[in-house]
C-alpha cells in the first residue's frame, strides 16, 4: 500500500501513473475529482481512495470570519504558490465578494525568503489582514507566518488550528488530528483486504475555529462575540 499527503494531487497523481495494481490512500486539499485522482467520490474506481480537506470551499468562510474581526480593514489576502493558481482564483473571488468593493493583492511565496518579501508587500500594499493558504507548506512555515505577522502588525487567519495555538490571530479549518484518523482507518481497511475502488472518499468531517485573545490584544483587537461564541478554542 502507498499512502500520500499534500495539499496538492501531485504526490497522489504520481503515484497513481507508477502502479495500477497496489492500493493508493491519498490526503490532498485538491478536488480529486477534477484532478483525476478518482472517478467519483462515491465509487473512486481503480486502486486509489483516499481523503479530502475541502480547502477551496472553505475559503470564503474565512474570508467572512476575517471581515468580523478587522470590519474596519480593506479586504486584502495573500495566499498559495502559483502552481495553485486554480485556488488563486477562488480565493480572489471569495476575497472580493466578502465585501462588496473589496481588492484582494495575491503576493505569493513557496521558500523562506519569498515568505519574507510576501510580507514586505503587503506592508507596501497596506493590506488590512492575511489570508494564509490551505496547505502542509504553509503549515511548517507556521512558526514563520505567526512571527512576520506579529511583527508587521498584519491580523492573519489560517487553515489549521495548530497556527492559532502558535501564537497566530485565528484558524478555520479541518482538524488534522481526526482526517489522519480517517486515513488510517481506510488503511486497516485495505490491509484486511478491502480494495479501494470498494472504499468511497470521504470529506473532512470535524472542523475546528480557534482564536488567539492574546494575539488579538496585541494587535488592539476585540474578538466579537459572535466569533467567541462559535469557537470551539479560544486561547489566552
Amino acid at each position: 500500500m502507498i499512502a500520500t499527503s499534500g495539499g496538492d494531487a501531485v504526490s497522489a497523481l504520481a503515484a497513481k501513473n507508477a502502479t495500477s495494481t497496489i492500493p493508493i490512500i491519498f490526503i490532498t486539499a485538491d478536488d480529486p475529482v477534477a484532478t483525476g485522482l478518482v472517478a467519483s467520490l462515491a465509487r473512486p474506481g481503480g486502486n486509489v481512495t483516499g481523503v479530502t480537506f475541502i480547502a477551496t470551499e472553505l475559503m470564503p468562510k474565512r474570508f467572512e470570519l476575517l471581515s468580523e474581526l478587522v470590519p474596519s480593514q480593506g479586504n486584502r489576502s495573500a495566499g498559495e504558490p502559483e502552481q495553485y493558481e486554480y485556488r488563486a482564483r477562488d480565493a480572489r473571488r471569495a476575497g472580493s465578494g466578502a465585501r462588496e468593493g473589496g481588492a484582494a493583492p495575491y503576493p505569493e511565496g513557496q521558500h523562506r525568503s519569498e515568505i519574507d518579501a510576501a510580507f514586505a508587500t503587503l506592508v507596501q500594499l497596506q493590506a488590512g489582514a492575511l489570508v494564509v493558504g490551505n496547505d502542509p507548506f504553509f503549515n511548517s512555515r507556521r512558526n514563520q507566518l505567526v512571527a512576520l505577522a506579529s511583527r508587521r502588525a498584519v491580523p492573519a487567519i489560517a487553515a489549521f488550528r495548530e497556527f492559532a495555538t502558535s501564537g497566530g490571530l485565528i484558524s478555520y479549518g479541518p482538524s488534522i488530528i481526526d482526517t489522519y484518523r480517517q486515513l488510517g482507518t481506510y488503511a486497516g481497511k485495505i490491509l484486511k483486504g478491502a480494495k479501494p475502488a470498494d472504499l468511497p472518499v470521504q470529506q473532512a468531517t470535524k472542523f475546528e475555529l480557534a482564536v488567539n485573545l492574546k494575539t488579538a490584544k496585541a494587535l488592539g483587537l476585540t474578538v466579537p462575540q459572535s466569533i467567541l461564541a462559535r469557537a470551539d478554542e479560544v486561547i489566552e
